[in-house]
């Protein structure tokens, strides 16, 4: 549960207690205990990470001590990634966990559906017909029904089809849909089984001048339906505003550089009323918010108000008898829903107040299926209230010790046990990428999973504590912890990992030529003396030597390399080779992959291992690129893939003298959006240029240039773009060098695109530039923007928006022919 307060141990200590159980000082459980007092919930409702609104998820969990959640459709897995090579479903990940730092800041709740962020979309119909709509709707049902919001606002106007991002309207459309449904035992009534039926009392759409063009036309719109909240409140005990908070919260999404500064003084919010009755200045009037809207809390209401006003700031154990009471008492409540959620809540606060630390420490990072991994246990109570330990039980597999043992003030106890993880251990990975997903849909299994963040902590130590007569059970996650040399006390996840895992070196291997070439897969051993075989499978048309090769590894963490011959075919052709490691009668196929980033938990992935091996039929001139890094792509080691020679260019270093050798410069994805020092060495690229070089600006967005025009000539860029990957390309200058030399480019040469064909393309350009290509959307008139060749001085300027850095990664055959006959001009 989020902590108002806990934004400053985030700050100070960063990603080293990215772990850090939470330990909360007296300022901070007296604004828990405000919360545990109001029973009131927001839903705020988008499509992607970074779409919410974190002033006003903040404004409510901290200053209408609301119980606050943001609903993301998607995971964002479609976007690109400012700070790693990690696209589709690791950038997913990434973005899942960013989201909960953010909320961890903000002091909301995280909630996802399955549908798979695919890209941009131009229309909520593109976009429901790629999604599975009615499972995405059932998704947003089944949150409604669980959370249970009395509001939900959503980001954006489900009013406005075709004027903004498909996914954007989508998410309106769907939570208006699910608002009605919500409450009736016929919509998906399997859900019935684990939650039930709720009607929230109204929905509003967050609105703002963006969405009148203009901040003079917001001011003059009709806002009678509208309700406006300061949302630039200050909080004392925290020395920062509201929008501080927000701000630091929205930083959290650093894969899209979303870096934010925070603002003081009055800050005005606005939502308009879309369904339900209208209220005068609080989205909760008329909605009971205290213990008394449900039975049998009056007398828990009474006595939670007595602790909030009589709280000891010097003593918080003080609280402890009444909030034992409270406690007792709500375990007698009828209503389901805030049982449980008031329940989690008040023990929380009852180990706050007493100053209990328990934790369970694993010796080892990870573990496989039936091993035993020796834990540590340890419990504290720095207070004079009377607890004692009745037990320790640990879960999978329920390790168990009886203790009875009173705890004095400060007196540590610790007690060593083993975790016996049964052999059927599930592999901590997300829970969302356990099955291979669609083009818009993850597939989810277990429905109690579905809308959950990331997938439930398997290891567990439940920590059986009597309060003075009373047992409360309280569950810790089973935590690896270590001390670094830099950054002293160091938390990380506990992981369950396959006995052995297989890996390439690389996802994609591009055969230019019809000969033999040597592949290496590296096997892990998930733990010590391991010895199988290593075999690979692939498509008729491709021949593996050899066929089979042994492996022995003696310690946990050790790895073996075993070689093979691919030899591809002569005619142009694709496959995945599958690795099978074979130990005793049991067979591996899995890769494990970890992610790691200094601003969220080290992730855990395990996924089918696989590597797609092309047999690409091309031809090239010239041999060596200087390659200029813009906001993360794959492009250069894609560009080795097919026998280039690939030089990272420091922009620092770019003079008319260093770029002579290069028989192309390209630059990466956005590079003009985020390499400042291009701005001092244009005049060099284009120097380069015109005596006689080829320079390759792939897309930038029009939005943050920081030159005026990256081109030689005229040419400005718009916001157009071409979604569907299978659209119809035509091509506009059939005799363009571009399209016929070294490589004939053909239709089949755009087949099996992924995920769109291109974005940001320019509109409007000077005669000097030659379109390329011709293609759109089905319903929009066509664009020629996607490719531009101009001729300046001896050399070459190209521009494209083709995404060329989705197509490489997935070994698309065409998108490195038209790519090598771009480096190719010129040198024929």
């Amino acid at each position: 549960m989020p902590k108002i307060l806990s934004l400053f141990l985030f700050l100070v200590l960063g990603y080293t207690q990215a772990q850090t159980p939470e330990k909360l000082n007296a300022s901070e459980i007296h604004q828990e205990i405000k919360k545990l007092n109001f029973l009131g919930s927001v839903l705020y409702v988008g499509a992607h990470p970074d779409d919410e609104n974190t002033r006003l998820i903040s404004y409510f969990a901290n200053e209408e001590k609301a119980r606050v959640a943001y609903l993301s459709l998607t995971r964002g897995d479609g976007g690109q990634n400012l700070i790693g090579p990690e696209l589709r479903e690791q950038l997913g990940l990434i973005r899942t966990q960013e989201l909960l730092a953010a909320r961890n800041i903000d002091g909301g709740e995280q909630f996802f559906t399955r549908a798979n962020d695919f890209g941009y979309s131009k229309t909520p119909e593109e976009t429901l017909q790629i999604w599975d709509k009615d499972k995405v709707l059932s998704d947003v049902v089944l949150t409604i029904r669980k959370f249970k919001p009395d509001v939900i606002i959503n980001r954006f106007d489900h009013r406005s089809p075709g004027s903004t991002h498909g996914h954007h309207t989508s998410s309106a459309m769907l939570s208006l849909e699910a608002f009605e449904l919500a409450a009736k035992p016929s919509a998906y009534p399997e859900q019935l089984n684990y939650t039930s039926v709720f009607q929230p009392k109204r929905v509003f759409f967050n609105t703002s001048y963006w969405f009148y063009g203009s901040r003079e036309a917001f001011e003059e719109a009709d806002k009678s339906a509208m309700l406006s909240l300061d949302v630039g409140v200050y909080f004392p005990e925290l020395g920062l505003s509201n929008s501080e908070i927000a701000a630091i919260s929205r930083s959290q999404h650093q894969s899209q550089g979303f870096g934010s500064t925070g603002t003081r003084g009055e800050s005005r919010e606005y939502l308009e009323l879309i369904k339900g009755d209208m209220p005068q200045a609080d989205v909760f009037e008329g909605i009971n918010t205290s213990w008394g809207r449900i039975e049998g809390g009056e007398e828990i209401g009474g006595i939670l108000g007595q602790v909030e006003s009589e709280f000891n700031f010097r003593d918080p154990s003080q609280s402890l008898p009444q909030l034992i009471e409270a406690y007792k008492l709500i375990q007698e409540l009828k209503n389901d829903h805030w049982r449980e959620v008031k329940s989690q809540h008040i023990k929380e606060i009852i180990v706050a107040c007493s100053g209990l630390f328990l934790e369970a420490v694993a010796a080892s990072p990870s573990a496989t299926g039936g091993e035993q991994v020796p834990l540590e246990l340890e419990a504290i109570n720095r207070s004079n209230f009377p607890i004692s330990l009745n037990s320790v039980e640990l879960s999978p597999n329920n390790s168990q010790i009886e203790v009875k043992k009173a705890l004095d003030n400060n007196q540590s106890w610790t007690e060593e046990l083993r975790l016996r993880l049964p052999e059927s251990a599930e592999n901590t990975s997300p829970y969302w990428l356990k099955d291979e997903s669609t083009n818009g849909m993850y597939k989810v299994a277990n429905p109690e999973l579905i809308g959950l963040p990331e997938t439930p902590v398997q290891t567990r130590a439940r920590f059986r504590m009597d309060f003075n007569g009373t047992e409360i059970e309280i569950e810790k996650p089973i935590i690896h912890k270590f001390n670094d040399a830099v950054f002293g006390e160091t938390y990380r996840p506990f992981m369950i990992i396959p006995e052995v895992s297989v890996s390439f070196e690389k996802d994609v291997e591009i055969f230019e030529k019809a000969e033999p070439r040597s592949i290496s897969v590296v096997v892990t051993a998930g733990k010590d003396s391991l010895k199988g075989s290593l075999r690979l499978e692939a498509g008729r048309n491709w021949k593996i030597l050899p066929e089979e090769a042994s492996f022995k590894i003696n310690q946990k963490g050790g790895t073996a390399i075993r070689t093979f011959e691919i030899i591809p075919p002569e005619d142009q052709d694709e496959t995945f080779i599958k690795p099978i490691a074979k130990v005793g009668d049991k067979e591996y196929s899995d890769k494990l992959i970890q992610i790691d980033y200094e601003h969220i938990p080290l992730q855990n992935l395990v996924i089918p291992a696989k590597l797609k091996a092309v047999r690409i039929k091309i031809q090239k001139k010239g041999e060596y690129i200087g390659y200029i890094d813009g906001a993360g792509d794959a492009v250069p080691q894609s560009l080795e893939q097919i026998g280039y020679r690939v030089e990272h260019l420091e922009p620092a270093e770019i003079s008319n003298e260093s770029l002579e050798k290069f028989d192309a410069v390209v630059t990466g994805i956005r590079a003009y959006n985020v390499v400042e020092e291009l701005k001092y060495r244009q005049k060099d690229l284009l120097e380069y240029v015109k005596n006689g070089g080829n320079l390759i600006v792939q897309y930038n967005t029009n939005r943050g240039l920081i030159v005026d025009n990256p081109a030689p000539f005229p040419l400005q860029i718009s916001r157009d773009r071409v979604t569907d990957e299978k659209a119809p390309v035509n091509f506009v200058t059939k005799d363009h060098p571009v399209l016929n030399k070294p490589n004939k480019i053909t239709e089949r040469d755009f087949k099996n695109w992924v995920q769109e064909r291109g974005l940001y393309f320019p509109d409007q350009w000077s005669e000097e530039f030659v379109p390329i290509l011709s293609m759109n959307d089905e319903g929009e008139e066509p664009t020629q923007g996607s490719l531009l060749v101009a001729k300046y001085g001896d050399g070459y300027f190209i521009y494209t928006g083709l995404s060329f850095f989705r197509q490489f990664p997935e070994g698309i055959p065409g998108a490195y022919r038209l790519f090598a006959n771009m480096v190719s001009i010129g040198k024929e």
